[in-house]
């Protein structure tokens, strides 16, 4: 099991990049108090996504996190509706799956299931 991926954030991005992450059915979560003046903390089922604040954050050219949605059309319809627009790509394993970048401009994919 994956435990937590740590991302880089611009600290005046953490609250829009945590508000990103609740539409992919993230909660926020409090990081111990040794780590809370550095860091912002998502989870979703055991899984957790670390806004580590920085000022000058590097972010992947096409590295990325996958996230499988519980409802894929709906989570599709609260990104767009957010602003934030799904680029849809190919079924490699039959799964409707698409990109969109967070608002630090993270890479993340979002999959109606994972391969078999």
């Amino acid at each position: 099991m994956l435990q937590h991926v740590a991302l880089e954030i611009r600290p005046e991005q953490i609250q829009d990049c945590a508000d990103f992450y609740r539409l992919l059915g993230f909660e926020e979560v409090a990081p111990p108090e040794t780590l809370a003046d550095r860091a912002a903390w998502v989870e979703r089922e055991g899984t957790q996504v670390h806004l580590l604040k920085t000022d000058e954050p590097t972010v992947l050219p096409s590295g990325h996190l996958a996230v499988v949605a519980e409802d894929y059309a709906a989570t599709m319809s609260a990104l767009e509706q957010a602003g934030h627009l799904p680029d849809q790509r190919s079924r490699h394993w039959g799964a409707p799956r698409a990109v969109v970048k967070d608002p630090a401009g993270n890479l993340v994919e979002i999959m109606a299931w994972p391969p078999r």
